[in-house]
């Protein structure tokens, strides 16, 4: 298979990101290991084909603070209603898995909220359609179809907080857009 090569400069943030990496994994930063995790990235960048993940060059510092503390509030009412579920439902606690489509069609948007909500508990995502940018979730405490509604509109939600943060120019208009026509989504 030939491809067109990447300029070391689109490849320098993942070379970057997979010496950090490196070094965490072995839990060792000295010169002489990250030197050769370095050695390891590039030839990783070289044989291995990796799409390369455009940046919107955009980071918007202001949505982003409030957005990281709405998360950390989300993991901490989250952590005690999976606390509260197991101890007090056990077995008897439903759960489903939920196709939530997303607005992006970026890799990037949909690896960020895909992460973000993993890591909030009580919801998992077990697949990604990258052809129609859905999420499939195994969620907890599942119901009724409100639930299933309520679930959909907290992924949008943090999509919506993701591309307000460091979305595209075109995303962040679209999403005004829609919000401002009352299609889906809340403003975070």
């Amino acid at each position: 298979m030939s491809r067109k090569p990447n300029s070391f400069r689109t490849e320098l943030p993942l070379l970057v990101w997979l010496v950090i990496v490196w070094g965490a994994l072995w839990r060792d930063f000295s010169p002489g290991n990250l030197l050769f995790g370095a050695l390891i990235a590039v030839l990783v960048a070289k044989f291995f084909y990796l799409p390369p993940v455009e940046l919107s060059g955009r980071f918007n510092i202001r949505r982003a603070i409030p957005f990281a503390l709405m998360f950390l509030a989300k993991v901490v009412a989250a952590s005690f209603l999976v606390l509260y579920l197991a101890v007090v439902k056990g077995p008897k606690v439903r759960s489903a898995v939920v196709a939530v489509p997303l607005r992006s069609h970026s890799d990037l948007m949909v690896t960020a909220t895909g992460h973000v909500i993993s890591l909030i508990p009580g919801s998992l995502v077990v697949e990604v359609d990258r052809s129609t940018s859905t999420l499939y979730l195994h969620a907890l405490n599942i119901y009724q179809e409100a639930d299933i509604d309520k679930i959909r509109q907290e992924v949008q939600n943090i999509e919506a907080g993701l591309i307000r943060i460091m979305g595209t120019r075109e995303e962040v208009q679209a999403l005004g857009a829609e919000i401002g026509s009352g299609v889906k989504g809340t403003a975070l």
